[in-house]
């Protein structure tokens, strides 16, 4: 094997264990229903919102052991009515092996985690729609890297800002 496909290999994978995957809720609401599924009707308006949480689990034979939770809600509206709401929230449980350090557990559980769920959820909520009786809901890809970057902008830059302050001390 070349050296570059080694390196290929190695960035590719994660330090590791996925333990479980589940649904740990999932919610569809068509409060017009009929009405909302006429034929000739507008197509609604889309608001998808994406949300990304970790805690540490207590364990005593697994280290450093957590749930993620990827959860994606769909409010579809036509005009002043609610065409559907959509829930899924989806989770995973991982152990980050002993080589990680403990700084990097933060992104690495809230970036490439859900990075790596998404597919399921996206399914679940997809399979979720086309069975309320709309067409499925397909989202696009997300990036994971963006929406921490964007959600934890203000930590970033106050490490950052300690980090150079320590350098010039």
């Amino acid at each position: 094997m070349s050296d570059k496909k080694e390196q290929e290999l190695q960035t590719t994978e994660l330090p590791i264990t996925i333990h479980t995957q589940y649904i740990r809720d999932i919610s569809f609401e068509n409060p017009d229903a009929p009405n909302s599924m006429r034929a000739g009707l507008d197509m609604p308006e889309m608001n998808v919102n994406i949300g990304m949480d970790a805690r540490a689990i207590e364990d005593s034979d697994i280290k450093n052991l957590y749930e993620v939770i990827l959860t994606i809600s769909a409010t579809a509206t036509r005009s002043d009515k609610t065409v559907f709401i959509a829930e899924v929230i989806y989770g995973v449980t991982i152990s980050i092996e002993d080589s990680v350090p403990e700084d990097q557990h933060h992104p690495l559980l809230l970036i490439e985690i859900p990075k790596f769920s998404f597919p399921f959820a996206r399914q679940i909520l997809a399979t979720l729609t086309s069975q309320g009786g709309f067409p499925p809901l397909l989202l696009t890809p997300v990036d994971f890297q963006a929406l921490y970057m964007d959600r934890f902008k203000d930590e970033i830059a106050e490490a950052r800002a300690a980090a150079e302050q320590g350098k010039t001390n």
